[in-house]
């Protein structure tokens, strides 16, 4: 089965509630890492602890929400890479089905053009990625293009949902990150997979945390700030699910920028509206010259097609050259969930 991505003609009712934009605009970040944090966020909302979590709780059955939890830095616990397949268009569902069955597997789309199927895999380390890679190329008779990460210029994927004023969450400046320093202890790995579903809808959702690692809550909220201030966790908030909220015109943006310009290329992509992804990965010539991605989220084609019109003229004011590109249009998604941190068979398996 695959999730549909299709346009929304018009917003459903949770979203024309005030309140309930501002739960899914406003707490993407910065959630409240304290023992009563759905207490404090109804005090700014004007709202009880009760209706925060019941309100979050619909917007959550209703499908508006994947979790409420880490977005966790790629390559800080454990590896993970993006990989692509060009699929004869009469196996797609066989072969989609398949990469989907894959544990490691966290997203997995169809993307318009001839490398057609593009996913996403995570695991314990380096050797389990390509475990993985080399299990689907067997298991397909495919050959999987692999394409690690080189460096980050904006992974976030928080959404200024419409309405709100915003084109761009904020705490991106468009410069490379430097990895943290941060040591991830056995610990870490344990808290993040009991998290990896989200944060229980409840009261006091870290004590529920701690009593699942026997540990104690004040254990749990000091490491996962460390994690947060150190960079290991991106974010911590609301993680929507962005077709749902109407973001169904969404174009993985790919371009051959001379290795040297790389830098200065991801700054500027990485600042621009509408951009909630840049990296540069490694090539793989001749089938794919592309280093340089992002993501462009959008509510109509058109207005994404124009976006990645102005920023190819921003590189060429920037780099003084016209760069090649392509605009790979998402057309389905056959699977999408956060990293998982835990062996199979549940949490903390």
């Amino acid at each position: 089965m695959h999730i549909p991505v299709a346009k929304q003609a018009q917003a459903p009712p949770l979203l024309r509630d005030a309140l309930n934009m501002a739960l899914l605009d406003g707490w993407q970040r910065d959630f409240p890492l304290s023992s009563c944090p759905f207490a404090t966020i109804g005090w700014s909302l004007g709202l009880t602890e009760a209706q925060v979590i019941k309100r979050l709780r619909k917007l959550h059955a209703e499908g508006f929400i994947s979790r409420i939890g880490a977005v966790v830095r790629p390559n800080t616990v454990g590896a993970s890479t993006l990989a692509a397949l060009r699929v004869p268009r009469q196996r797609l569902e066989e072969v989609a089905a398949l990469v989907s069955a894959q544990p490691e597997v966290t997203h997995n789309y169809e993307r318009e053009h001839d490398v057609n199927l593009w996913f996403v895999l995570t695991a314990s380390d380096r050797r389990a990625v390509s475990a993985a890679l080399q299990r689907i190329a067997r298991a397909t008779g495919l050959t999987v293009l692999d394409l690690p990460l080189r460096r980050a210029f904006h992974i976030d994927l928080g959404f200024a949902l419409p309405g709100s004023g915003r084109t761009h969450l904020p705490h991106n400046t468009g410069a490379e990150e430097a990895p943290p320093t941060l040591e991830i202890t056995e610990f870490d790995r344990r808290l993040l997979a009991a998290i990896e579903d989200g944060l229980p809808l409840a009261p006091a959702p870290f004590m529920e945390v701690a009593s699942w690692l026997e540990c104690s809550e004040t254990e749990v909220i000091g490491r996962l700030t460390l994690l947060r201030e150190s960079g290991v966790i991106r974010r911590f908030g609301v993680v929507v699910r962005h077709r749902k909220l109407g973001f169904c015109a969404n174009a993985m943006v790919v371009w051959n920028v001379p290795d040297e310009l790389v830098a200065r290329a991801g700054a500027v992509l990485a600042q621009g509206a509408g951009v909630t992804l840049c990296y540069e990965r490694r090539r793989q010539p001749p089938e794919w010259p592309y280093n340089l991605f992002c993501m462009i989220h959008g509510q109509a084609r058109d207005a994404v097609r124009r976006r990645v019109s102005e920023l190819a003229g921003l590189l060429r004011d920037e780099l003084g050259r016209e760069i090649a590109h392509e605009a790979l249009f998402s057309r389905r998604c056959f699977k999408q969930r956060g990293a998982r941190f835990s062996l199979p068979g549940g949490r903390n398996a």
